[in-house]
């Protein structure tokens, strides 16, 4: 079963978010300012540097975002109810044929 870790504090947890935002936008910037020198010079190595920094970024957004609001992290902070227990279910009261052969 998914045991979920304990949240950060809010204070925390929003200024890793916002440090994690800041990382996207710079890489971003990073990768059209590549995008703008290969455009300047000819040159198609720097527009595929660009677009390796621009894949980059949409990873750790990505990454970014499936770690803020998973299931496990929103019910930690309360933001969700409870998953509810799981109720078995019991095979005492089932007869097989060849359980009353033995």
């Amino acid at each position: 079963m998914f045991t979920a870790l304990p949240a950060l504090p809010p204070p925390a947890s929003t200024a890793i978010a916002l440090g994690m935002v800041a990382g996207v936008v710079a890489l971003v910037a990073w990768a059209l300012q590549l995008m703008q020198a290969a455009n300047d010079r000819r040159e198609f190595s720097l527009m595929l540097a660009g677009c390796m920094v621009c894949s980059a970024a949409v990873g750790l957004a990505t990454v970014m975002v499936l770690t803020f609001t998973s299931p496990g992290r929103l019910e930690a902070r309360g933001l969700l109810p409870p998953a509810p227990a799981e109720s078995g279910v019991s095979l005492d009261s089932i007869v097989l044929p060849w359980d009353g052969q033995l």
